[in-house]
């Protein structure tokens, strides 16, 4: 076996250890039906860049993972020779961390829910104080019971939100 090949299947193995960390399965990308499992948003274009030199890009969003946990495979990606500038991984963390990270309803400050949600302040806060008052959430449901949040947005995220 060449040097090469070795070197390979050496990065090939430790990605795939570092793709198997514990975390929540991400939404599986709809092969077939056509469906782009990459949100359009500023750091897909620098992902598919720097990620589809080694693997297919959708295997790095096989698992959801929290900011630092994509920081952490970024840095082990960057030392296995992924080639991008420090701009282009700052995009890549920020757009991973955006889209493919849980979003933990029943532990997340207002300000945090606000950002992955993608919602105003005040509807933030009003899940904050809903389960401050009412107790955890167990289902999509009873966060479809906070005043002003869309049910639609939930639907959408359903796959990423954790109990």
């Amino acid at each position: 076996m060449t040097r090469a090949s070795l070197v390979v299947l050496l990065l090939g193995i430790a990605f795939a250890t570092a793709m198997a960390a514990s975390g929540p399965a991400a939404p599986a990308p709809q092969s077939g039906s056509g469906r782009d499992p990459f949100p359009e948003a500023t750091g897909k274009a620098a992902l598919m860049k720097v990620c589809s030199n080694c693997h297919a890009a959708e295997t790095v969003i096989q698992t959801l993972r929290t900011r630092q946990e994509w920081s952490d495979v970024i840095d082990q990606m960057a030392r296995f020779g992924a080639e991008a500038t420090d701009q282009e991984f700052d995009q890549i963390l920020t757009y991973l961390a955006k889209h493919f990270s849980p979003i933990k309803v029943n532990t997340a400050a207002a300000k945090d829910l606000e950002s992955l949600l993608e919602v105003p302040a005040n509807v933030a806060q009003a899940i904050v104080d809903y389960r401050q008052d009412k107790g955890e959430f167990k289902t999509i449901d009873d966060l479809k019971n906070v005043q002003g949040l869309e049910g639609g947005k939930l639907e959408a995220l359903k796959a990423r939100i954790v109990f």
